[in-house]
């Protein structure tokens, strides 16, 4: 299949899932187009599989805000015509669902009927697309949809609370490749971050208030009081000042290590003991399922699709949303001796390998077969 996918090009999960999931069909022998407004940070090789095509957005002072939205679709309806494009995946209510609808429409004026599923992955539904601008056209985006996924069974039952929808949402859970994470590294090189004796800790996110990085160093702190460790921080946002100025406070800046973005998580989890993730909303928690993944057991708020990812008392624990007291208790039963931190690791490897790439990818092409066989139908 010839299958083009829309995606935002940056570190957060849906982009993270949208590339991988193009790599694993280019693999599988499907040809694949990236079109977004930059290359995404995880396609770091093109083959004659995968092509990228950049979105430009034109400036004019007539326009307070460039219209993406508008170039998106323009360059959609000329690469579906150029690379005879068989069918269009985008990723995210808004834009993308949106600028699709609108090339599909445009594209039936030259007799050209493409379909296109829309994968929600939780922000463009819990915060943005609830926002009363926004909720007609995210409404109208889903629905006109020809198949419509969303990451988790939670994220499913909030968009159908939230919204009025008509379509059927098909679960397909974020994905990730398990054995090369487990693969990736084989010299973790410990040494460089910690001292022999120290539990290193992580935390990846976009340090944005929904993570509660706060929390992360809350509970870090209750446990470097009773154990010695290290704190990792991965990711760059708003939090990280408020963040650093906590750390100074509680004296603790020795111990902690703000990274920034990186194109290195998975050598920084080889060498991780123990994963925390206090988010106050999930669609689904992929920082979570790439720790365990990679042998790291979880510590994690229970909202949203967390407890779909993280199994309480066998991957990690799982805690209300706020309570560090628990969460850091949870976290020294973990930490406490080696062979209970081994039991943990490798519990969450054996949890992680259900959302495996060859578990999920095969979803995602039937479901691209059943949209272009309902389109043939309906064409015809």
């Amino acid at each position: 299949m010839k299958i083009a996918i829309v995606c935002y090009p940056t570190f957060g999960g849906s982009g993270v899932v949208a590339t991988e999931l193009g790599l694993a069909l280019a693999e599988k022998g499907h040809e694949i187009h990236f079109i977004t407004y930059k290359q995404p940070v995880r396609l770091e090789l093109l083959s004659k599989n995968i092509h990228f095509h950049e979105v430009s957005v034109p400036v004019y002072p007539l326009f307070h805000y460039q219209p993406y939205e508008l170039a998106l679709s323009s360059k959609l309806v000329d690469m579906v015509k150029l690379h005879k494009i068989e069918v269009l995946h985008v990723h995210y209510a808004i834009p993308h669902a949106y600028a699709g609808y609108m090339a599909k429409k445009m594209l039936e004026e030259d007799n050209i009927f493409i379909p296109m599923v829309t994968t929600l992955h939780g922000t463009d539904i819990t915060l943005v697309g609830n926002h009363p601008f926004y909720k007609p056209a995210v409404t109208f985006s889903i629905n006109n949809s020809d198949v419509v996924t969303s990451v988790s069974k939670s994220l499913k039952e909030d968009t159908l609370h939230l919204f009025d929808i008509k379509k059927e949402i098909h679960v397909v859970p974020n994905f990730i490749d398990i054995p090369k994470k487990i693969n990736a590294f084989t010299d973790c090189q410990r040494d460089l971050m910690a001292d022999k004796d120290e539990r290193i800790i992580t935390h990846v996110s976009n340090l944005r208030e929904v993570k509660r990085v706060k929390d992360v160093i809350e509970v870090f702190d209750l446990i470097q009081k009773r154990i010695p460790s290290k704190l990792i921080i991965v990711g760059e946002g708003p939090d990280r000042e408020a963040c650093e100025q906590l750390c100074e406070k509680k004296g603790i800046e020795e111990k902690v290590l703000f990274v920034g973005n990186s194109n290195e998580v998975d050598k920084i989890l080889c060498f991780t003991d123990l994963f925390i993730l206090p988010s106050e909303k999930e669609s689904f928690g992929l920082a979570a399922l790439e720790a365990m993944a990679c042998g790291v057991p979880v510590i994690s708020s229970n909202t949203g699709g967390l407890p779909e990812v993280n199994i309480q008392g066998v991957s990690g624990f799982l805690s209300d949303v706020g309570d560090v007291g628990e969460m850091a208790e949870n976290a020294l039963k973990i930490l406490a001796t080696d062979e209970t931190l081994a039991k943990f690791k490798k519990q969450a490897i054996e949890s992680a390998m259900i959302y495996d790439t060859k578990k999920i990818v095969p979803v995602y092409e039937e479901l691209y077969r059943v949209a272009i066989d309902k389109m043939t139908i309906a064409k015809h």
